[in-house]
């Protein structure tokens, strides 16, 4: 078990092919106070992980301290607690949890680790593999450097959203160039009478910026 969870393998921060998403990590995340983590290792995939009975948090601690580098997506609420509001952080997306990982290491997460029982597959249900079962879910690198940078970002306005239902200006993908969002790139989308970026995850999920100013955003020559 330990040789497989702490197998770190090479780094490639600066693949010219990622040059935007280098950028994104650097600046971004030391703006939100997020470390600057994630490094793109071609070695490596997010794989998504469901665990049962709120156990992500669990989940998030045990692969940390097996050297697995891993993200639990929260946002910001407000609560009542008695005659007093108060701000708190809740998951994002509840029993869900992302790791950034090599295959091999995932699979002795899920089928050979007995601390993490509970843990499993996120499946992707876009997909079937030639037996009829749908592979585990894993992420592009670029989409989940922006999907991090958007729900890191300490703001309460922050939407999960259905993307097939938004209203998107246009098909084009733009890079927010000021503010707390600087570097996210996405499609603008009109949400609850407000412009905001849309982040999107194929097979999960999509999440939305606060406000965001049109002088804020630069069209971007990338396909989405």
């Amino acid at each position: 078990m330990s040789n497989v969870v702490n197998r770190e393998g090479g780094l490639n921060p600066s693949g010219t092919a990622l040059t935007s998403v280098a950028t994104l990590c650097r600046k971004d995340y030391s703006e939100t106070g997020v470390s600057v983590r994630y490094a793109y290792d071609s070695s490596k995939q997010w794989f998504v992980f469901r665990a049962t009975y709120g156990r992500e948090s669990k989940a998030l601690s045990f692969l940390e301290t097996k050297g697995i580098e891993a993200y639990l997506p929260q946002r910001w609420t407000v609560r009542q607690v008695g005659n007093s509001t108060k701000r708190v952080k809740e998951p994002l997306l509840p029993n869900l949890l992302f790791a950034y990982c090599s295959l091999e290491q995932a699979e002795v997460l899920i089928k050979h680790t007995p601390e993490l029982q509970y843990l499993n597959y996120y499946y992707n249900h876009l997909q079937c593999e030639p037996d009829g079962k749908n592979p585990p879910l894993t992420v592009k690198y670029e989409q989940m450097m922006n999907f991090i940078a958007v729900t890191s970002a300490p703001n309460e306005h922050i939407r999960l959203i259905d993307a097939s239902r938004c209203h998107f200006k246009s098909g084009d993908k733009v890079r927010v160039v000021n503010g707390s969002f600087t570097g996210v790139e996405g499609k603008v989308a009109r949400i609850s009478g407000q412009q905001r970026v849309v982040v999107e995850i194929d097979g999960l999920c999509a999440v939305a910026t606060a406000y965001i100013p049109t002088a804020f955003l630069e069209k971007e020559d990338l396909k989405v």
